[in-house]
């Protein structure tokens, strides 16, 4: 028998197939730009935790992304001793519809349940599972297959996720995995709190961040990089650290990572270029909320650096704290807006197993009563879009209002978040481009080249956009882009006329639901130990971390299979990776 098969649940899923509402594929689209329609940036997000699981064993592994059912159970009747599943609450009827066919087409395998699904009671998740996984991966994993324990680093295989903007691929980034959990301990927050408010490093210093870079930069120099860390920028040691060795390799990098406003007051915006961070994700939740990750400079200050510097910001507000009427969050969103964030996330304030405020939530008895009642139906609706706590003020349609009026406004008072990156693309070209550091200036060629490539996105959303001021806001960068870059006039006119059928067959096949559905992501582990890239490079070969079989069209249709080199990493966003 093949040892382990490692899945993530089955396609298709989304609304239209019974789940709720920002359950999807895609994390970006779902959750941040799901009003800006055929102007949202698309990334499909995979359950990237297993790959990282496979590639730290020893035993021969498997690890499927989005199969259909079809698919999987082709893949079940090669015979596993053990299949893993890895799922979030709002899954958690589809992990039952998988088990099933699991115990159906391979009743011998033994189950593994993982991922944050996994705060559900024993109970509730025992006739499913024979093990559950509620820590680091692959620790539990080497364990249970009676493996050594690790010593030494985490193996680092390597994913490179593909944005389309208007359906058509525009950037390949490297995913770094740099650490799980967080200590801020936030009341609502599920991932701090799973790991008991502990940060378990995967890279334990700032050199084995840039080291682990560079493996990318060998698949393609100058390859964009999101480092997921709940909030890398807090260990100020270890950031300095990487600091220091970015500066020592010399390199110009193109960082996106997650911090907090506290972890943000300990660094000038100078700093955070120069270690390539050019994109931050931040909470702000709310203005009275206040949480201690909120605490050290001005926010107003902060995001206006900021974006004079250049650095995309995605900022997140809450709607439903106990204190907000209508006119609080009204009053909030203005604040936020007035901040001007290239993108922003609204989710509403909801109780998940595990934290303090489910917590407070049960022992109050302010969880809706048919939810309470009826627990898959509550865990299905753990997605930030509805409303399940009984709210001083707000009935649960009124919220889930706020929350649409807060997409919306977004929307259409910032315009598209592509045009408002591209705008920062341009204040950072100009604010370093005549800095003395050589680094600095380097940096500022990054963003002009940037601008340049993403100027025929502008033309489009100057006649398509969803406002009046949003199609004037495009129109003035385009101008002004036009006035203060030196651009290649034949390429953007060719790819201007061509930005328009794009985006039109983009918003098409919105409407339709067509090419919605990914890939299967088919990645054998041969766990014979993996060499890193940079050796792989110094011996001619291809840089090679499995092999990846990827079958079915964009539709979901299946095709035809054909073998990839697979360009895996993990996710930190299961506890079964």
């Amino acid at each position: 028998m093949n040892k382990l098969l490692l899945t993530s649940i089955c396609k298709p899923i989304g609304p239209r197939y019974g789940d709720s509402p920002s359950v999807g594929y895609e994390l970006l689209h779902g959750q941040v730009t799901t009003a800006q329609g055929l102007f949202s940036p698309r990334a499909v997000h995979l359950q990237y935790g297993l790959e990282f699981i496979a590639a730290n064993l020893d035993t021969p592994s498997t690890v499927l992304n989005y199969p259909s059912r079809r698919q999987l159970i082709r893949e079940l009747k090669q015979g596993y001793e053990f299949v893993g599943l890895s799922f979030v609450l709002s899954t958690y009827h589809r992990m039952i519809e998988i088990v099933a066919l699991i115990r159906e087409h391979s009743p011998g395998s033994k189950i593994i349940l993982g991922g944050y699904g996994t705060v559900i009671e024993d109970e509730l998740l025992q006739p499913y599972g024979d093990y559950i996984c509620r820590e680091e991966g692959v620790g539990f994993m080497k364990e249970l297959l009676g493996e050594t324990p690790r010593n030494g680093p985490f193996r680092h295989p390597v994913v490179v996720s593909k944005l389309r903007v208007f359906s058509v691929p525009v950037t390949r980034t490297g995913l770094v995995f740099a650490g799980l959990g967080c200590p801020a301990g936030c009341d609502f927050c599920c991932t701090s709190h799973f790991f008991r408010r502990r940060h378990i490093r995967l890279l334990e210093r700032g050199k084995d961040i840039l080291r682990t870079i560079e493996e990318y930069q060998h698949i393609k120099e100058g390859m964009k990089i999101t480092i997921l860390d709940e909030d890398f920028l807090l260990n100020k040691h270890r950031a300095r650290e990487f600091a220091e060795a970015v500066h020592e390799s010399g390199r110009t990098l193109s960082i996106f990572c997650f911090a907090s406003v506290r972890a943000l007051s300990q660094y000038t915006v100078e700093e955070l270029v120069r270690m390539g961070i050019d994109g931050l994700w931040i909470g702000v939740e709310g203005r009275r909320s206040g949480y201690a990750k909120q605490s050290g400079v001005d926010i107003a200050t902060l995001f206006a650096d900021l974006r004079s510097a250049g650095i995309v910001t995605l900022a997140s507000m809450i709607v439903g704290f106990d204190y907000q009427t209508p006119e609080i969050i009204r009053e909030e969103l203005d604040y936020l807006l007035d901040q001007q964030p290239t993108l922003a996330q609204f989710l509403i304030y909801g109780p998940t197993p595990g934290t303090p405020f489910y917590d407070r939530v049960i022992s109050e008895g302010r969880l809706r009563p048919d939810l309470a009642q009826d627990r898959p139906r509550y865990f299905k609706r753990c997605t930030g879009f509805d409303a399940m706590v009984t709210h001083p003020t707000l009935s649960d349609e009124e919220l889930r209002q706020q929350q649409r009026l807060c997409f919306k406004e977004d929307f259409e008072r910032l315009g598209p978040s592509i045009v408002r990156s591209l705008e920062c693309c341009l204040n950072g070209y100009h604010r370093w481009r005549h800095h003395d550091d050589p680094r600095l200036r380097n940096k500022a060629a990054d963003f002009g080249r940037d601008f340049v490539r993403g100027l025929p996105i502008l033309p489009v959303a100057a006649v398509l956009g969803p406002s009046p001021a949003a199609r004037r806001g495009a129109w003035r960068l385009l101008r002004r882009g036009l006035r203060e870059m030196p651009v290649p006039w034949v390429r953007t006119a060719v790819l201007t006329a061509f930005a328009f059928p794009a985006a039109l067959w983009t918003s098409l096949t919105l409407r339709l639901h067509v090419f919605q559905h990914p890939r299967l992501r088919r990645t054998n582990y041969p766990g014979d130990g993996l060499p890193a890239l940079s050796e792989r490079q110094c011996q001619k070969e291809p840089p090679q971390r499995g092999t990846r079989h990827v079958s079915g069209g964009a539709s979901g249709t299946e095709t035809a299979s054909e073998t990839e080199t697979v360009e895996t990493l993990s996710t930190v966003e299961t506890s079964l990776g």
